[in-house]
């Protein structure tokens, strides 16, 4: 425990430097032929984009097994992780339409992954507003909706394979070269850092509202 302690400001410390450092590693990398300077916003439009995913997928997680077992500490960690898909996932709506712009000429199309990543974000957000106006039994119905925003994951990632759109497929990725993949990972690396810390914060401070609801309640009997 003591050692946890440390662990958050040892993670956002590693995650500054990082975030700090990933603008020399971007500039360094090569420019895409046809897109130019532009195409570096994939260095945070698509690290963002797993990011946001990975927290629907605890979302997800934690609110099926909040719906299981009924366990405080899952819902919880729901609620902190849709959050963070709100957080992310906005920053891939920004990022998204300005690489669109210059990359294919219009700010938004409708196109497969495009709808299936704002159909997933508007449902976080419809947990955020549930929780927050929906009453009593709202964590239940609150965990239904982060469960169905986590199976809309797949759909998102793999939507470039179904169907075909003006996205790449997720073959591009992996085949990167060293000089575009280094500052990749460097980029992923660093918004998971930040993820971690975030995370575990946002956590420890649903645990004390709770607390604190339960110390009001006390007192009122």
């Amino acid at each position: 425990m003591r050692n946890a302690r440390w662990l958050v400001p040892t993670c956002l410390g590693i995650s500054l430097l990082m975030f700090l450092c990933a603008p020399f590693l971007i500039d360094a990398a090569p420019q895409e032929v046809t897109m130019g300077v532009v195409q570096k916003i994939f260095y945070f439009h698509v690290p963002s984009a797993i990011t946001a995913m990975l927290s629907a997928i605890v979302c997800g997680v934690a609110s099926a097994f909040f719906l299981a077992r009924r366990q405080p500490l899952a819902d919880h960690v729901a609620l902190a992780a849709a959050e963070l898909v709100v957080l992310f996932g906005a920053i891939v709506l920004v990022t998204g339409p300005l690489w669109a712009r210059k990359a294919w000429g219009v700010w938004w199309v409708w196109e497969a992954r495009l709808v299936i990543t704002l159909i997933m974000w508007m449902l976080f957000v419809a947990y955020l507003m549930l929780r927050r106006f929906g009453g009593p039994g709202s964590d239940v119905l609150s965990s239904a909706v982060g469960l169905f925003g986590a199976v809309l994951v797949p759909f998102v990632y793999w939507s470039v394979n179904m169907w075909r759109t003006m996205h790449p497929t997720t073959s591009v990725v992996p085949t990167l070269k060293a000089p575009m993949m280094i500052p990749f990972l460097w980029a992923l690396s660093a918004f998971l850092m930040l993820y971690v810390p975030l995370l575990m914060v946002r956590v420890r401070l649903e645990q004390g509202r709770a607390a604190l609801d339960q110390a009001y309640l006390a007192l009122e009997d």
